[in-house]
This record gives structure tokens, C-alpha cells and sequence, in this order.
């Protein structure tokens, strides 16, 4: 018959929110450009792109998840939808590599020209740096068990285990939420601001935005524990919890990087506060 489906492949229906999502997007750097040059204007437009974004974020991820309940994902979609993962946290690396090559291009050819920088990494405006075996090492130990608590979580899922997965995600969710309040506290209580030398401003660029990918990624686990108590979730089908969990564990070894070349490489022999 004309109606039946012979093939693996999941074909879209008709759907606003690709469209919806596009203008939210415009909205939203609309205002942020606004914000950014003090025009009176930009809470207005900023609010709408905000609240815009969120709106189709969650109207398109309920689809997403609406379609794996009745069988629309099947093991070919599921393959793609992992290559889709895998070349999304490619570009998420790539995006880090330009805050390191920023970084490592400010320490190994610091500027003699500025009396900021006077030839020396950190600048001489720099008068002391964050200990890095303080609370940068103690968010490194916390993201590392979180990834063990997320394989946990994972493995209990492929066993059938639900109240190991349910466990296993209250506990990343916790720890992400516990390296989130330190990283704040740590900035509170930084000895230098952001902004006004290349030391300060790729510190908080690249560490600002891992923290972001934290804040993200614990979203992510919040919406797969709330999935998890409603049912969903199967030992062979489980691909948002799968992403992430890889998008959990490509954060952790962001942080491992960055604790290495920017806390203890990038402030090494520098007064520590």
C-alpha cells in the first residue's frame, strides 16, 4: 500500500520550530549587540530572544522525545543520531582550541610593548594568581567522580539496574552542581578581575565558558533524571541518556586540560592567592 513504510529511516513531519528557533536565535544575539553597545532597547529584545529560545528548546526536545516513546528512532536513525553527537562534541573541542591557542600564544609571546604585560607571563598587572592545588584541585577531583558516577549510571541502565541509574544521576547532578558553586566562589574571591591584560581576560574566557558547558551539561542529566522516573529508557534505548553522558565526560577532560595548562602551567612561579 501507498501508506506503508518499508524502510528504517524516521521522515520528519512537518514542524514550526526549526523556523520559530531560527528567529529566537536572531532575537537573542540582536540583543545581545544591543546590550553590548548600551542601547536603551536591549532588555526588551534580549528578554524576548531569551524566553523565545527557551521555548523552542523545549518544544522541539518534547518532539525529539515524544518520537523515541513510539518506536520512530530505530537502531539506523540512532546510528546517525550518534554521528550527529560525535561531530556536535567535535565542534564543541574546536571551540576550546581557540581559547588554548589564545592562551598559549599570550603566555609563550607575551607583549613588550604594554607596561601591563612588560615581556612577562603572567603580566606585571597580575600581582598574584589562583593556587591551583586549592579549589581548582578539589574541582578536578569532584568532576572526576562525577564521571564515575555517570558511567555508573550508564552501566546500571544497560543492566537493567533503574535505581543504579536513577543513584548514579542524582549523584553527577549534585556533583555539578557542587563544582558550578565553587567555580563561583572561586571567581567572587579571584585576585584579579576580568579584562584589562591577556592573562585575566583568557582565564575567565576559558574557564567562564567550561563552566557553561557544566551549567549545560547538568541540565542535560537533570532532564534524563526527570526521563528516568517518568519510564524512559531502555537497555537498547537510551541515546539521549548516551549523549549526555558523552557530553559529560568531553566536559570532564576540558577541565583536565585546563587545570593543567592554565592553573598550573599558565601561573607557574607567580605569587598564588
Amino acid at each position: 500500500m501507498a501508506g506503508n513504510v518499508n524502510h528504517e529511516y524516521h521522515i520528519l513531519e512537518p514542524d514550526i520550530w526549526p523556523i520559530v528557533g531560527a528567529f529566537a536565535a536572531l532575537t537573542f544575539t540582536s540583543g545581545m549587540v544591543l546590550f553590548m553597545h548600551d542601547m536603551p532597547s536591549w532588555p526588551i529584545v534580549l528578554g524576548l530572544g531569551i524566553m523565545a529560545l527557551i521555548a523552542t528548546f523545549f518544544a522541539w526536545f518534547s518532539n525529539i522525545v515524544k518520537e523515541a516513546q513510539r518506536g520512530d528512532h530505530t537502531p539506523v536513525v540512532q546510528l546517525h543520531m550518534r554521528y550527529g553527537m560525535i561531530l556536535f562534541i567535535a565542534s564543541e573541542v574546536m571551540f576550546f582550541v581557540g581559547w588554548f591557542w589564545s592562551f598559549f600564544d599570550f603566555a609563550l609571546f607575551p607583549s613588550e610593548i604594554s607596561e601591563v604585560i612588560g615581556g612577562q607571563f603572567p603580566p606585571k598587572a597580575i600581582e598574584a594568581v589562583i593556587d591551583p592545588f586549592s579549589l581548582p584541585l578539589l574541582n578536578t577531583l569532584i568532576l572526576l567522580c562525577s564521571g564515575t558516577t555517570v558511567t555508573w549510571a550508564h552501566h546500571s541502565l544497560i543492566h537493567g539496574d533503574r535505581e543504579g541509574l536513577k543513584k548514579g544521576l542524582w549523584l553527577t547532578i549534585l556533583l555539578g552542581a557542587l563544582f558550578t558553586s565553587i567555580q563561583i566562589y572561586e571567581y567572587a574571591h579571584a585576585p584579579f578581575a576580568f579584562g584589562g591584560n591577556t592573562y585575566s581576560s583568557a582565564f575567565y574566557m576559558a574557564t567562564g565558558f567550561h563552566g557553561f558547558h557544566v551549567l549545560i551539561g547538568t541540565i542535560f542529566l537533570i532532564v534524563c533524571l526527570f526521563r528516568t522516573y517518568r519510564g524512559h529508557f531502555t537497555p537498547k534505548q537510551h541515546f539521549g541518556f548516551e549523549a549526555a553522558a558523552w557530553y559529560w565526560h568531553f566536559v570532564d577532560v576540558v577541565w583536565l586540560f585546563l587545570f593543567v595548562a592554565v592553573y598550573v602551567w599558565g601561573g607557574w612561579g607567580a605569587v598564588t592567592h
